[in-house]
């Protein structure tokens, strides 16, 4: 496959993928919208829009009894209103009631909770909003102005971040932009650098924060480099202004929205489910000096490692989902994975805690305790962003729930 196209291809997904790589979820950095004509981007998003459901306050019901205070935090995700336009939604810790909290004219894309006090950042019409957590006081921050569709990926606004005390917004716009909510300035810490993009003017290399670490002192980034095998990632310190790169090894590819934080901000761990563009693993990345080490490689004794959402919780043990099958396909896509507990290396005392399979699983989010997963289970095997999302316990024997019929982008609120 031509290197640019690869690299092109890899920033659609960590751009507007869930937490999976899959399909974008819409045009600029959002799903896409019943209202305004289709970008190229939202021709992609079709698919995937098509399979969101408009929500009503109503939940459906679920196949266990849901008792009161279900969940930790109250959980947010995106799913189209009845107009079809997508909009950010929150279920309440009661697992029940839902609320409807933007309602934009444009399709709502990537977005951020503060931990703080539940205010929203989000983009829509490429624009950077900021809400209260009940949706009142809708207000632009920065406005990106018209973006020409060719060069969507590198000129939008995109992938909004808070930081762990809420005084900062991280996005991408022409580069890392990190804005201060108590004065409204926006700094730009690193710029993109231009350069030839098929032939016409696009960045040489692209930064887009992923997420900030749970102490607040470090960025996960992402950085896209054209004309190259690489989209690869970095590690920005704000407070010193460096920029870390990911010391990366062949076939690993810690970027695109797979990594994970260690609940202590200590390390990084990113893993691959599927063997094709990259070599599928566990990888494990030192936050202090960007050493990558290979957890699982992607063929052990005649079989693939295949590795998902992981997450070292704070019981010390490393949470994933996880498939061991023979290699005998060039490519693997959506293999049966089933959730497996570990210490931190990914192998020793390694259990599956579950005999549930998820072999159409688009995204996953854990709970801080690893208690539970949330799992966004696809419709069918042709949707590749998003579905019905159901709650497992790493205890087989407490059973599951179904919380919403569609979701993607699924966050915790404080």
């Amino acid at each position: 496959m031509n290197k640019l196209f690869r690299v092109f291809i890899l920033f659609i997904i960590f751009a507007f993928s869930l937490t999976a790589c899959g399909l974008p979820s819409g045009g600029g950095d959002s799903p896409t919208s019943a209202t305004e004509p289709p970008s190229s981007g939202d021709q992609v998003a079709t698919v995937v829009a098509s399979t969101m459901q408009a929500l009503t306050p109503n939940s459906p019901d679920s196949p266990t009894p849901q008792p009161a205070g279900i969940l930790p935090h109250s959980l947010y995700f995106v799913n189209n209103d009845s107009a079809g336009i997508a909009q950010i939604f929150r279920l309440d810790a009661d697992g029940k009631t839902t609320t409807q909290i933007t309602f934009e004219p444009s399709a709502v894309g990537r977005y951020d909770v503060s931990q703080i006090d539940g205010s929203v950042v989000y983009v829509s019409n490429n624009q950077l909003l900021l809400i209260n957590a009940d949706g009142s006081g809708r207000r632009a921050l920065v406005d990106g102005g018209p973006v020409d569709p060719d060069y969507q990926f590198a000129e939008g606004i995109n992938n909004p971040t808070f930081s762990p005390d809420g005084q900062t917004i991280a996005f991408g716009h022409r580069g890392l932009v990190l804005y201060a909510v108590s004065t409204g300035v926006s700094n730009t810490v690193v710029e993109n650098v231009i350069g030839d993009l098929g032939g016409g003017l696009g960045p040489g290399l692209m930064y887009v924060p992923q997420r900030y670490s749970p102490d607040g002192t470090k960025i996960l980034i992402t950085v896209a480099i054209p004309n190259s095998d690489g989209v690869s990632s970095g590690i920005y310190y704000p407070a010193a202004g460096l920029l870390l790169p990911v010391n990366g090894e062949d076939g690993a590819a810690v970027c695109c929205g797979e990594q994970g934080w260690a609940w202590d901000s200590s390390a990084l761990y990113a893993g691959i489910s599927s063997v094709g563009m990259f070599g599928s693993g566990l990888w494990r990345v030192d936050a202090s000096n960007g050493d990558m080490t290979t957890l699982l490689p992607t063929e052990s004794g005649g079989n693939y490692n295949l590795a998902s959402e992981p997450y070292l919780a704070p019981d010390g043990q490393l949470y994933f989902f996880f498939a061991n099958l023979p290699a005998t396909e060039e490519f693997v896509s959506r293999p049966p994975l089933q959730i497996v507990r570990s210490a931190p290396d990914g192998v020793t005392g390694r259990t599956v805690l579950l005999p549930e399979t998820f072999q159409l699983m688009n995204e996953a989010l854990w709970a801080p305790d690893a208690s539970f997963v949330i799992a966004a289970i696809a419709p069918t095997d042709a949707v590749y962003a998003g579905g019905a999302l159901e709650l497992f316990y790493t205890h087989a024997e407490a059973g599951f729930l179904t919380l919403a019929p569609f979701g993607q982008q699924l966050k915790w609120g404080p």
